[in-house]
């Protein structure tokens, strides 16, 4: 730690002093917190349910610190005997040894509530079900266009607790969280969006009430003058509006709001007292496809706005922003077939943007592990707007299913092929596709039945379409084709 802490953030760091603590989960998020808990000087015990040569690189990258393990079964025991506890997340908090540990004093944080905690400069923290990333990365690039000093991190990727005391009062902070990260904050971003909600995270959250509750987290702790930026038109966080004890901003694509963000013809409007109002940028500087992406900028528009950027650095960031990374990503064109890498939509209202971000016929390649969400309308979609769906992991019957049922009701047919193995799907869109089709991975589901993560199926993904459009005569094999319907 630097010697030029401020007063709070020393007497802060007091509070660990000799206290013991249990690191629940050993990994990307928790290595910032392990440190930072050594150099406050408390006792830490690293739990995980891996053994030590399942943890790999993240067991190496501490394991030279001054520091205690406890490792597979009854990694959880006796945590009634710490003064606090950090578990991971993802890690359900209804755990009956969590459960216990809180009822017997111990208190729970995590990562981002320790970051919030120490940070001197305003944070402004971005969730909701899809389109976090974007958002995220769209309000760094404005901030930063017009001058500030801007931290970007949180689920994106960049845990920002080993950066903390060097982030002076004047930077700005960005951070992307997740319900996981929210669900045990209590201390919400001095500006907090949550730009929709829809079915997500139910394999972990025990229903949709419980994953929005965690979600409200952004704003629940916000005061008078902070702002929260929601989104109208959506009917889980246009309710959200009356519980915000903060100044609440709204953003619509579908009607005018007055004192929020709207759309008028093809023009973004931004009428929001003392922060800015009139047109910030209009349909033709956005060059990333899809409405959803409208909706994104929408809130980029008001959260910048509310941090005093003039329009005309939204507006430059937009006629150069292309995307993210596994995000309707461009990956290549081949014979007049273009092929888009959405490896990040791990949840049916994902793929569903996604789809509709294109008026080409599509071949979409889904499925992977589950999340106990339903693929129904999923499947109506499908049914509507593709052309032919290649299907792999887990959730493949489980989506295929869906696509008859909506076939049925809609009074049409998808050509609809379940293949073995991921790089079998990707061959087999491509001799699906005609010119002038997208070839779409966009999964709707998480990746862990194949993948570590949906980055690492992005990239195998875009491996393989390499090799397609750079070899001169490639032949297809449709071997492991085992079922689907046909359009004939």
């Amino acid at each position: 730690m630097r010697n030029t802490l401020t007063e709070r953030q020393k007497q802060y760091i007091q509070k660990f002093r000799g206290k013991k603590a249990a690191v629940l989960g050993i990994g990307v998020s928790n290595a910032p917190v392990i440190r930072f808990l050594v150099e406050a000087g408390a006792s830490v015990v690293a739990c995980d349910v891996k053994e030590e040569s399942r943890l790999g690189a993240a067991y190496q990258d501490i394991a030279g610190l001054p520091i205690e393990f406890r490792l597979g079964r009854g990694y959880l025991d006796g945590l009634r005997e710490f003064d606090m506890m950090f578990p991971t997340p993802g890690m359900p908090l209804d755990l009956p040894e969590l459960v216990e540990a809180r009822r017997c004093g111990v208190w729970q944080s995590n990562e981002v509530g320790l970051f919030l905690d120490l940070c001197e400069a305003p944070v402004i923290g971005i969730t909701g079900s899809d389109g976090k990333t974007t958002t995220t990365t769209l309000v760094g690039e404005v901030l930063r266009a017009c001058g500030k000093q801007v931290f970007v991190g949180g689920n994106i990727g960049n845990p920002l607790l080993s950066e903390v005391f060097n982030i002076t009062a004047d930077s700005v902070v960005v951070l992307e969280l997740s319900s996981f990260q929210l669900q045990p904050l209590r201390k919400s971003p001095h500006i907090g969006v949550i730009l929709n909600l829809s079915p997500n995270h139910l394999d972990h959250h025990r229903s949709m009430d419980e994953y929005a509750e965690a979600k409200e987290g952004i704003f629940r702790y916000q005061g008078p003058s902070d702002y929260a930026v929601l989104n109208l038109d959506n009917s889980w966080t246009r309710s959200m509006g009356s519980k915000c004890p903060a100044r609440c901003v709204f953003f619509s694509r579908r009607e005018k709001v007055p004192g929020g963000v709207y759309v008028r013809g093809d023009e973004v409007i931004v009428d929001i007292e003392g922060a800015g109002r009139g047109v910030a940028l209009s349909f033709d500087d956005i060059k990333v496809p899809g409405g959803h992406n409208i909706e994104n900028f929408l809130a980029v528009a008001a959260v910048t706005a509310l941090a005093g950027c003039d329009f005309e650095y939204l507006r430059s960031v937009a006629r150069d922003f292309t995307g993210v990374e596994n995000r309707i990503e461009f990956v290549a064109e081949k014979r007049g077939v273009k092929f888009y890498n959405d490896s990040s939509a791990t949840a049916p209202s994902r793929s569903i943007a996604g789809i509709q971000s294109f008026a080409a016929p599509i071949v979409l390649i889904a499925g992977g592990s589950g999340k106990n969400l339903s693929f129904e309308s999923l499947g109506e979609v499908i049914a509507e707007r593709v052309k032919s769906t290649v299907l792999v992991g887990d959730t493949a019957h489980e989506i295929e299913s869906a696509i008859r049922r909506a076939e049925k009701k809609l009074g049409r047919n998808v050509r609809t092929l379940v293949v073995d193995g991921f790089d079998e799907a990707v061959h087999v869109a491509y001799s699906e596709a005609s010119p002038g089709d997208v070839v779409l991975l966009s999964p709707a589901c998480a990746s862990f039945d194949l993948f570590s993560d949906y980055k690492a199926r992005g990239e195998r993904f875009k491996e393989l379409v390499k090799c397609i459009t750079q070899c001169k005569n490639m032949k297809t094999s449709r071997r492991t084709v085992r079922h689907g319907s046909i359009d004939h």
